[in-house]
């Protein structure tokens, strides 16, 4: 059993169960909702922003998933910046995650809400939040369990969508030429649907809870991703070559809007309720991974100490998980969701950025990936944070600088504290 205070956290889940939430990550709201915007920024080119979101994330889980099995504990980038490149820069990963990805928490929830209740959308987003906090509580394999069951609710919907719209002869493949598409177009597009990739880091930053994390946790990181990108490919050549890119584009339900237009109307219910469900897996996922985040900047001091308690029957880090709950629960009752996804998309790309910057530094008998690999991934994110609307950037910068300046009172009262030690 673990300390309360101290403990370490129980290494119970395996391979299947690390893919399993790196899925219930990544297939979640983002490929019912993200669609239309990517095609407004990209039109026919939405395809191209695809590719390029691959890429970046391919990049971003290789270099995660090499500095994973480096140092296989809680915190993930936070961790591998602070080992790599100095406690500055794990500091900067740690609270572009935790700021970033309880904005993902908000936006996950109202989504939720969005399409369960459209007209309670808030009320709704709040009850999942607490909800979802109660599962995590009460223990990560009750929520590696749950997740199983979400992917495997949200796959059935996907693949009838996909079946359906192939099946139905109503796709032309003259829609997927990107004709007239801007670069900057594509680049916005592969922002936008980023977003829907970015849940592979959650595997990594459950390393203390991982059987054998050495080897479980490469492997796991890109089997996820590859199973992701296989359906969010076939599903955007399914709504893009339906639909085409300006009826895409306007769509607020793609995937629903999709259905329907092959003329088999009684699967839209269905689409609209694994909408709801993919939210929740990700919000559930999510929750799990920034309160691990939190737990390991706590342990550090650069969050309340206190944050560090593991439940002494649970063996998770309740406080965190109850901070971060309670937190989601206002945002997801007060905020905006399109801001919020736009100032979550950029925290979180700087997050990555540290990781790859990370990744670079490792030496040949560290499992280095090739140079190229992490140089790609940390330029690709920087571009694709800045390709964010100016508002969501502007307050992405805001809010880092926050954490920067708090992080430097800190350093100045140590050192003065410290001062006063030696005299």
């Amino acid at each position: 059993m673990a300390d309360s205070n101290t403990g370490e956290l129980r290494r119970s889940l395996g391979l299947f169960d690390a893919v399993t939430i790196g899925l219930g990550s990544m297939i979640g709201a983002g490929i019912f909702a993200a669609l239309g915007p990517a095609a407004r920024a990209a039109g026919s080119g939405l395809l191209l922003g695809l590719a390029v979101a691959a890429v970046v994330a391919y990049c971003n889980a290789t270099s995660s998933a090499r500095l994973a099995a480096r140092y296989p504990a809680s915190g993930g980038t936070y961790l591998y910046g602070r080992e790599r490149l100095g406690e500055f820069w794990g500091y900067l990963a740690g609270w572009g995650f935790v700021v970033g990805k309880t904005a993902s928490c908000a936006a996950m929830a109202l989504t939720i809400g969005s399409y369960a209740w459209p007209s309670h959308a808030h009320p709704v987003a709040v009850a999942a939040v607490v909800a979802l906090t109660a599962v995590n509580y009460a223990g990560v394999q009750k929520s590696a369990w749950l997740t199983r069951v979400i992917v495997a609710l949200v796959l059935a919907v996907l693949a009838a969508v996909i079946v359906t719209a192939f099946a139905s002869g109503a796709v032309g493949a003259e829609q997927l030429r990107p004709v007239g598409t801007s670069v900057g177009g594509v680049i916005q597009a592969a922002g936008l649907l980023f977003f829907a990739f970015a849940g592979y880091a959650r595997i990594a930053t459950l390393g203390e809870e991982v059987r054998d994390p050495a080897r479980t946790i490469p492997r796991a990181i890109p089997i996820a991703l590859a199973i992701a990108l296989a359906l969010y490919a076939l599903v955007a050549v399914a709504a893009l070559s339906t639909l085409g890119p300006r009826r895409l584009g306007r769509a607020t339900a793609p995937l629903a809007d999709t259905v329907r237009a092959v003329g088999t109307g009684w699967l839209v219910p269905i689409v609209q309720v694994g909408a709801a469900v993919a939210a929740l897996g990700s919000l559930l996922a999510l929750i799990l991974g920034v309160s691990r985040t939190t737990l390991a900047m706590a342990r550090d001091h650069h969050l309340p100490h206190a944050l560090t308690a593991v439940h002494p029957r649970f063996q998770v880090p309740h406080r965190a998980e109850l901070l971060i709950g309670a937190i989601v629960a206002v945002s997801a009752a007060t905020v905006d969701l399109r801001g919020a996804i736009g100032f979550s998309s950029f925290a979180v790309l700087i997050y990555y950025a540290v990781a790859n910057a990370s990744a670079f530094t490792l030496g040949p008998d560290e499992g280095r990936p090739h140079r190229a690999i992490p140089v790609l991934g940390l330029i690709g994110c920087v571009v694709l944070a800045f390709a964010m609307p100016l508002t969501s950037a502007l307050s992405g910068l805001t809010v880092l600088g926050i954490g920067v300046a708090a992080y430097a009172i800190r350093l100045v009262a140590t050192r003065f504290r410290q001062k006063g030690d030696r005299t």
